[in-house]
């Protein structure tokens, strides 16, 4: 299947995944995540891939969330999901599916991974980031958030009163913060990320798939109550997007100027 949205390869055992939009830092559309979804279901399928990688196009980003444009334009409405932004995307899915994978799945962090593109790199299975790389929400800047797994599965790495700083302060954090407060496995220089991260998939392949499938379904039986949380979430998140006070933030961030969310919220 050809790709607009995203670069797909498989090679030696290892399947990459890469989010082809620089010109907008890796943000997602409704395109992006189906792509995304049935390259992960390839690579599910496909028994001689053992491991998956998520990366992003370019120096500059991992991935930077939702695509902002497309949730003020409505322009997802056109893949059935009725105009409600960003919350109809199957990102939900996607999020399943890096976790239901039989194979690890490792984020590749060479740049941004700042508001969904954060969730992405929290889901997947390992982190390895290079130096260069930024991470952080933006949600509730924005009038966003994520009500699953980036909020609730977030503390599951860096404990509750951080992962409440990230979001209640929507501050960004270096690889090297990350990396102390428990979400990223390894940070190295740029210009050795890509070796890096072949050298863990190697290690990956040399082990039993069996026994990996089994350890990684164990694991997600701890934090698979997460699910519902997320899906009761996105429910509301689907209102939410319809209020003034969200459309606030979705306006402010594309005219470059500082939202009011209170006025809004009053009005």
């Amino acid at each position: 299947m050809a790709y607009q949205d995203i670069l797909y390869d498989k090679r030696d055992g290892i399947a990459t995944i890469t989010i082809n939009r620089p010109t907008v830092l890796n943000a997602f559309r409704a395109d992006t995540v189906e792509a995304m979804l049935d390259a992960m279901r390839d690579a599910e399928e496909d028994e001689d891939i053992g491991v998956v990688v998520l990366a992003g196009a370019g120096d500059r980003a991992f991935c930077s969330g939702g695509d902002n444009s497309a949730r003020a334009s409505g322009s997802q409405s056109d893949k059935g999901y009725g105009g409600r932004g960003l919350v109809g995307l199957p990102i939900e899915e996607l999020h399943g599916m890096i976790r239901e994978s039989r194979k690890p799945v490792i984020a590749k962090v060479q740049g941004y991974a700042i508001g969904g593109g954060n969730v992405l790199a929290t889901v997947c299975d390992l982190t390895i980031a290079s130096e260069k790389a930024v991470f952080g929400q933006v949600g509730p800047r924005v009038g966003s958030v994520d009500p699953g797994w980036g909020t609730a599965f977030l503390a599951r790495h860096v404990g509750d009163k951080r992962a409440r700083e990230i979001w209640f302060l929507c501050r960004r954090y270096t690889a090297a913060e990350a990396f102390q407060m428990g979400l990223v496995n390894k940070v190295v220089p740029a210009e050795q990320l890509d070796a890096e991260v072949e050298a863990w998939c190697r290690e990956i392949l040399a082990l039993s798939p069996t026994a990996i499938a089994i350890a990684k379904r164990s694991f997600n039986a701890d934090s698979d109550n997460i699910r519902g949380i997320g899906a009761l979430g996105f429910e509301a998140l689907a209102l939410y997007y319809n209020s003034e006070e969200s459309k606030e933030g979705t306006a402010a961030f594309l005219e470059k100027r500082r939202p009011d969310f209170r006025k809004r919220k009053r009005s």
